[in-house]
């Protein structure tokens, strides 16, 4: 069971939102390598790090300080947030991504994601993300008519490697994960789900440890472990024995 820590990058910065708002960001760090650093000096296996300014512009904003944490950190880097086309992919899996999130053009074009598994197995990851139960796009701007389960099973059988799942309501505002909703997921696809949105206290961490939830590869967590409210030792050593 994996804790992914998350760096989300807003004009180049360490920030967390409250429920996608781009107007509602608190900066936790000026330096995202330095954050990066951290998390892996704690004992995290794997990063996962979004592109705000992508998400809305469509293409790759804070590609500086994503080269730097791929090339400085001995992590894993899992990234979203912009990343449209298959020269998008390439472009970041040559520059040493271990997987890459595809969000909007998941919606807008599906068969980009099966071309994309079949090209680089194993590195292509879909990120749904909620807003009512409906899926939203373009950096959370705009809720579509599509059911989340519905997109999911979209890609069963193309070589997914996960879905990052985000409660869209809970995000950055430390109420918890909404469980219910991703479990009814992960049962619906074969493909591995991550946790996204709200995870608030060690209380999340203990339901990660239950045994439904082995259906997940892990959990996102951002402002929870910024405030200090994850004992990230204990959280580690319970999460490794699951």
């Amino acid at each position: 069971m994996i804790l992914f820590p998350a760096i989300d990058l807003k004009d180049g910065k360490c920030v967390r939102l409250q429920k996608g708002d781009m107007d509602k960001a608190t900066i936790f760090n000026d330096d995202p390598v330095d954050q990066a650093q951290q998390f892996h000096a704690q004992g995290f296996k794997y990063l996962h790090m979004v592109d705000l300014n992508g998400a809305f512009a469509g293409e790759s904003v804070n590609g500086d300080p994503v080269e730097k944490i791929i090339r400085d950190v001995d992590m894993p880097v899992q990234l979203g947030g912009g990343i449209r086309t298959l020269d998008h992919i390439k472009a970041w899996l040559d520059r040493g991504l271990t997987r890459v999130i595809l969000g909007t053009i998941a919606v807008r074009d599906p068969d980009l994601v099966y071309k994309a598994c079949e090209l680089y197995p194993g590195q292509i990851a879909v990120g749904i993300d909620a807003r009512g139960g409906k899926v939203a796009v373009e950096g959370w701007a705009e809720t579509s008519e599509l059911d989340v389960i519905e997109l999911a099973q979209k890609f069963e059988g193309a070589g997914v490697a996960a879905i990052i799942f985000t409660d869209i309501d809970r995000d950055g505002i430390l109420t918890g994960i909404n469980w219910d909703a991703t479990l009814e997921l992960a049962k619906a696809t074969t493909i591995p789900v991550i946790a996204s949105g709200g995870l608030a206290s060690m209380d999340d961490i203990e339901m990660m440890t239950r045994p439904e939830m082995q259906a997940l590869e892990g959990a996102i967590s951002g402002r929870a472990l910024y405030d200090g409210r994850i004992d990230v030792p204990v959280a580690l050593e319970k999460l490794n024995k699951v």
